[in-house]
């Protein structure tokens, strides 16, 4: 167990680095940047301004995606392949879960998991994972029951609609909103991009059903002719893999991968469109342009762009209930694939100052999950990732 306080790291408006280097202007920025904060450090600025441990709570994971706690201290942390390690105790078990059709391909397999907003008496957990085959592959919806050492058999309560023969960009992100609707992301197949433009295809959306899979009356396409638009959100995303609700301000924030470059952090609003692909900042894989346009009306351009890319997987919010941490609060935490860091948002100095937090956090870092007393867990990506604890003193 460590015992730190993080004394130095800079704060920037937007990241200008890549795993793969630095130009050589930003190469020469970055160096005088890092000599005048040697000399000049300035420990008020510093995230988290408490000093905290650092817990390893499991190891050995094999390629996890998604996290929860439960009321009970136990922990869950799905693995793409359909297990669910289980943290009890100071145990470490994990479950195979019998999916239905359950894809392990690419980006494919088990991925988010979520309590039901009565968990602490029906039990209730949702999933979501991929699957069909590499022919036809989606994404679906599941809820299972845990009583403290097994799962039912999950059952599937929603289907993607649209079907695709890739295994990549599924997305895969479910979020309960305040009104006990689920709200969840899907992606655009990485081969059907255009499709996300189409408010009758369901790839590049975010989707809200009830909790029992249904469609609610408000949604903001409920009145179009094609019932595979009733369950539309908000479109125009490409990889969205962060979604959160920021009670402070009653608000939906989102993440999402651009290509190379074009990350994006968005609010969320019922029935916008997101731009993607027809404006974004990001650039396709080749250098090519993916569109003449960097903004077009009628699609929301995104609060925080990140080019080149960070790769965002994970997101929580740090809102103003949680105590451990005060200097964090009103922040979202963002964990990085490329960058291999968990960064911090801050959303209310209307800036949206990120600065790197919790530096013991190394490698791809796939997910993180705030905890009721304010303390951050952060799960690492991999054949052999771990989970850990950052607790404040």
């Amino acid at each position: 167990m460590l015992k730190t306080t993080w004394l130095s790291q800079f704060k920037l408006n937007n990241f200008s680095y890549s795993s793969k280097g630095l130009r050589g202007k930003q190469c020469i920025s970055l160096f005088i940047l890092f000599l005048l904060f040697s000399f000049n450090v300035n420990a008020n600025n510093a995230l988290p301004k408490k000093q905290y441990t650092t817990q390893t709570l499991a190891t050995q994971l094999n390629s996890p995606w998604s996290m929860v706690q439960l009321p009970d201290g136990t922990w869950l942390i799905t693995e793409r392949d359909g297990h669910v390690v289980v943290i009890k105790n100071n145990e470490q078990s994990r479950i195979k879960l019998p999916l239905e059709g359950l894809y392990v391909a690419g980006q494919g397999g088990l991925l988010d998991i979520v309590l039901t907003p009565n968990f602490a008496k029906s039990k209730e957990v949702i999933f979501t994972y991929a699957q069909g085959n590499l022919d036809a592959n989606r994404l679906v919806i599941a809820k299972a029951t845990f009583n403290g050492t097994r799962f039912t058999t999950p059952t599937i309560i929603y289907n993607v609609a649209t079907d695709k023969d890739t295994p990549q960009h599924y997305s895969g992100r479910a979020l309960i909103l305040p009104d006990n609707t689920i709200l969840f992301s899907s992606g655009d197949g990485f081969d059907y991009r255009e499709q996300a433009q189409v408010v009758t295809s369901q790839l590049g959306k975010t989707l809200r059903i009830s909790a029992n899979g249904k469609t609610p009356k408000n949604n903001p396409f409920i009145d179009h002719k094609n019932p595979t638009a009733h369950a539309v959100y908000s479109y125009g995303h490409r990889n969205l893999q962060g979604l959160v609700y920021d009670y402070d301000t009653q608000q939906i924030v989102s993440h999402e991968h651009g290509p190379a470059g074009g990350d994006e952090l968005n609010y969320l609003t019922a029935g916008n469109n997101y731009g993607w692909p027809v404006i974004t900042n990001g650039d396709d894989y080749s250098q090519a342009r993916i569109s003449p346009f960097r903004d077009y009306p009628g699609m929301q351009k995104p609060s925080v762009d990140w080019t080149p890319s960070i790769a965002p997987s994970g997101m929580a919010y740090y809102g103003s209930k949680h105590a451990a941490f005060p200097s964090l609060q009103k922040h979202v935490l963002i964990t990085t694939l490329v960058d291999k860091k968990l960064y911090s948002v801050n959303l209310a100095n209307g800036k949206f100052t990120q600065s790197h937090v919790f530096p013991e956090a190394t490698g791809r870092l796939r997910d993180v999950f705030v905890t009721t007393q304010g303390n951050v867990a952060i799960l690492t990506d991999g054949k052999d990732a771990k989970l850990m604890l950052f607790k404040a003193d």
